[in-house]
């Protein structure tokens, strides 16, 4: 099996924290996740995350007018340039300092960032398309100047439409007017008058007004005018003009603070977003309420506007909520939302299109890989979901929550139609499914036993005693014979529960069970323990066949309060989650730790550690301890250094008793590294894990931009063509247009092989480019109007290539269920095309062998039955036959696309 496997995706997560951007053309939206980012493709409804992670989470990122480079900075400053059609980093840079302000100039040759008081402006990196000599730079990031005039943090930079001047607004209660460059005449403007600190301040389109929006809702309108009470007559001196407030303007929110605001100088249009989870749409200058909707229970965060003005985008960090609203439609483009709590436990679909994962807020959501979007969430449970486990046909999802109920869920029509609950309240912490989805096991830590219903009726079928303590961990096997039960006892137990005796063999461990897998032909079981041990046992004989000592190999990271390096730090040295490869050749596993390890189960070798994350935002991805970090009042990353201003009541794990400070039902902020739950896919190409940043997924046929095989500079259009036309050597042509990887040679190419040849091409076709092949014939038999001729490929490619994609099932599963369904969209057709014309079939063939009933004299020419209705009688033998010929072919030409579908 290969184990070369990547990050693909990332899924679970939407938004984290900082600022969201449109793509310049409004159909993308780039949302921070993390230390990533996401791009949500909200016309085609798919998703991607951007390959490269910082060293902490994100606070801005910025696009340039030409949306090719992203600049995301993390909260210490350090930044990374992005291609981001090409998805490549260009260019690591620290601004050494937190950056509370980024925004891209119009004209796309600078940027302005806030690093807290300070302002610096710089030029922007330029790129192979915009340097007309197209070299490298040795330092791309060149500052212009700087600006130190404000007193307080800098929240929020706004340029005007001709790059010439920019607005800041600070926390210092002032907005701030600059120019980029000297300009004469002008002087840098102080805009003061708000009583709080400002959020935002934008220019109108034609730049003699500029708005101001201060966290108390204040809008002021400012304008370049002479004093007030000057006659109109007597003419204004350059001394007496400036910029003064106009107009004054309030947001009446009770008990709300103003949390963030956006301006289109376009429409005019202002947007506000509130502490209490409402924003607003207000028109300028005139401050006329067009809308107002409450989208979240908690504050909204950051919000803004595309460049057509028509898309909001808000996000709400406390829930992890990411929203694209169409105003004046009222209606959302996008509406996602992730676990805002920790992730328990996950499972693939059969059909591997799927994941659904589970949480301790509750809610099951259920997740397209495609598209990377939550399709679905249920909430009928009202405690933490600690199981999930599909039926073996996938339509069937079972899941076991701490409130006591063992549901199962529809999921054609999105419902739970049963519910499973002992005879007692029971905390269930783990869950097991027969393969023929008819019985579910579930076990408890409040009982040592295990609890069996019928899935037909609901009822409780059976109690299996036995355990001595707890039971951690259910598995069925997946040929549906036995039951395997681990328990904090230091036992396993095999289960005949379908016997009359329903006897149990105890299999006697060094330690308490954490997880339990079947390998996929229930011949071998692996059980992981709470002394970091990977042991593997035959089913059959009930013996150990091997083990792995794994407490060297999960044992990574310390946490903020630990006063001891990661390899010394005692809760982490143990994997409570383990699953099979879908060959049974390997096992995945993860626990507490930055690690999930990859095993080989016939040699028992460490094939590959995978870091889960290096974001040092959370707990547990330092490996060393760092003595400056610790102080004599403990470590820095704890200590409040801002009073009442710190958010970090909400980080310490331990309150101080009595305190009643702070929202004891906040998630901490500094939440600990950790995997608690991982899964093959069907086709076992892909693996994701669940991890308190999201839902990860590696996979090892990871999508790129341009992926060419075998290229060297002899292969070209032009000698590809050659090849084709003057060599005619078709099988060379197509290998050499398949590493090209041009659509139009390709299909150039694959066009003008002959059918006959078709055979002899594929035989020979080397088996790396088969999968490839199978895909584009599948897209060309729905495209192309060839039927006859991709179906040949087809058939051709199967029986030549019949072994191989058996033997690598796993590997072309995705492009055999494409060519299936092809294949069957092409049969209907054919079927609903015959079903049409039956009847004018039918009627045609009658015509043309009924005998005539009778002769008479002067009808020796005629040998058709009913050409004297065609009017036909007069005309000579010869002519009757030519005009019958002319009209049965017009009644063909009438019907020919009917007749070619036929044929």
């Amino acid at each position: 099996m290969k184990t070369d496997f990547k990050f693909n995706n990332l899924l679970g997560t939407v938004y984290c924290q900082g600022n969201l951007l449109f793509s310049p053309d409004g159909t993308h939206l780039f949302s921070p996740v993390g230390n990533r980012v996401t791009v949500f493709n909200l016309v085609d409804n798919k998703s991607y995350t951007l390959p490269f992670s910082h060293r902490k989470n994100i606070s801005r990122i910025g696009l340039n007018p030409q949306g090719n480079l992203l600049l995301s900075i993390d909260e210490d400053g350090q930044a990374i340039l992005t291609n981001v059609p090409r998805r490549v980093v260009l260019y690591h840079f620290s601004f050494r300092s937190n950056v509370t302000a980024l925004s891209f100039s119009p004209s796309g040759r600078y940027f302005v960032v806030g690093l807290g008081r300070k302002i610096e402006v710089w030029h922007v990196p330029s790129t192979p398309d915009s340097n007309a000599e197209g070299d490298l730079e040795f330092a791309p990031f060149v500052r212009h100047h700087t600006h130190t005039q404000h007193f307080d943090d800098v929240r929020h930079i706004e340029w005007s439409s001709d790059s010439r001047f920019f607005l800041s607004a600070s926390k210092d209660l002032t907005a701030r007017i600059w120019s980029l460059n000297r300009e004469e005449g002008f002087t840098p403007t102080v805009l003061s008058g708000h009583r709080q600190g400002v959020v935002g301040a934008w220019f109108s389109k034609d730049q003699e007004t500029i708005y101001t929006v201060s966290k108390d809702g204040a809008v002021f309108d400012w304008q370049y005018t002479a004093k007030p009470g000057r006659d109109e007559d007597e003419m204004a001196d350059d001394s007496d003009m400036q910029w003064r407030i106009v107009h004054k303007h309030y947001f009446m929110q009770n008990s709300a603070t103003l949390r963030c605001a956006a301006f289109h100088p376009d429409s005019n249009l202002l947007v506000a977003g509130f502490s209490n989870g409402i924003f607003g749409l207000y028109e300028m200058p005139d401050f006329n309420q067009i809308h107002t909707l409450s989208i979240s229970q908690n504050e909204i965060d950051f919000v803004t506007i595309n460049k057509s003005g028509e898309w909001l985008a808000f996000g709400a960090s406390k829930l992890g909520q990411l929203l694209v609203w169409e105003w004046q439609s009222e209606s959302y483009i996008l509406k996602q939302q992730g676990h805002f709590d920790a992730m328990n436990t996950l499972a693939y679909s059969p059909d591997g299109q799927r994941i659904v994962t589970t949480a301790d807020d509750g809610k099951i959501k259920v997740w397209d890989i495609e598209s990377g979007f939550c399709i679905v969430t249920f909430t009928e449970h009202t405690s933490g979901v600690t199981a999930c486990e599909f039926a073996k046909k996938g339509n069937v999802l079972f899941t076991a929550s701490l409130d006591g109920s063992i549901r199962a869920w529809d999921l054609i029509r999105y419902r739970n139609f049963r519910t499973f609950t002992a005879a007692e309240r029971l905390s269930f912490s783990c869950m097991a499914v027969d393969p023929s989805g008819e019985v579910v096991a579930a076990g408890s830590i409040d009982s040592f036993d295990i609890h069996i219903w019928s899935v037909q009726t609901g009822q409780l079928l059976d109690r299996l005693s036995g355990h001595e303590g707890p039971v951690s961990s259910l598995a069925f096997a997946p040929n549906g014979g036995l039951l395997v039960s681990g328990s904090w006892d230091r036992t396993a137990r095999i289960w005949s529960i379908f016997n009359r005796t329903q006897t149990s063999e105890p299999l006697q461990l060094q330690s308490d069970v954490l997880d339990i897998a079947f390998r996929p032909d229930s011949l071998q079981v692996a059980i992981s323990t709470l002394d970091g041990q990977l042991s593997f046992w035959s089913v059959s004989e009930a013996q150990q066949i091997s083990g792995v000592d794994g407490r060297r190999d999960v044992s990574g990271g310390r946490r903020i309060t630990d006063r001891r390096t990661a390899a010394n730090v005692s809760g982490t040295k143990n994997f409570n989650t383990i699953r099979y490869s879908m060959d049974g050749s390997c096992l995945l596993a993860g626990g507490n730790s930055k690690y999930i390890c990859l095993y080989s189960v016939t040699t028992m070798v460490l094939l590959k550690k995978f870091t889960v994350s290096v974001n040092l935002s959370l707990s547990g991805t330092q490996e060393f301890l760092n003595s400056k970090l610790l102080t004599e009042a403990g470590p820095r990353g704890l200590l409040d250094d801002q009073g009442e201003a710190s958010d970090l009541e909400d980080r310490i794990d331990r309150a101080l008793p009595g305190s009643k400070r702070g929202d004891p039902s906040a998630r901490r902020r500094t939440a600990e590294v950790r995997v608690s739950g991982v899964a093959f896919s069907p086709s076992g190409t892909t693996f994701c894990a669940a991890s308190t940043e999201g839902l990860l997924l590696y996979s090892l046929d990871s999508t790129v931009q341009f992926d060419p095989f075998d290229l060297n500079m002899e292969i070209t259009p032009a000698s590809t063509l050659a090849v084709l036309e003057q060599d005619r050597d078709y099988l060379k042509a197509l290998v050499m247009a398949f590493r090209l990887n041009e659509a139009g040679l390709v299909q150039r190419v694959f066009q003008a092989i002959p059918h006959a040849d078709i055979g002899l091409v594929v035989e020979h076709f080397p088996t790396v480019y088969v999968a490839r092949l199978l895909r584009y014939v599948a897209a060309q038999t729905e495209q192309s109007p060839h039927v006859e001729f991709c179906l040949l490929w087809i058939k051709a490619l199967v029986d030549k290539h019949g072994a191989w994609l058996t033997a690598n099932r796993g590997k072309v599963d995705v492009e055999l269920r494409i060519v299936a369904r092809a294949v069957a969209k092409m049969r209907d057709e054919v079927r609903r095309l015959a079903d049409e014309n039956v009847y004018m079939v039918d009627y045609l063939l009658g015509q043309a062998r009924e005998p005539t009933a009778a002769r008479g004299e002067g009808d020796e020419g005629l040998e058709w039955g009913g050409v004297e209705d065609l009017g036909m009688k007069a005309l000579p033998s010869s002519k009757k036959e030519a005009t019958l010929a002319d009209i049965m072919n017009e009644d063909v030409a009438e019907n020919e696309e009917e007749w070619i579908g036929l044929e």
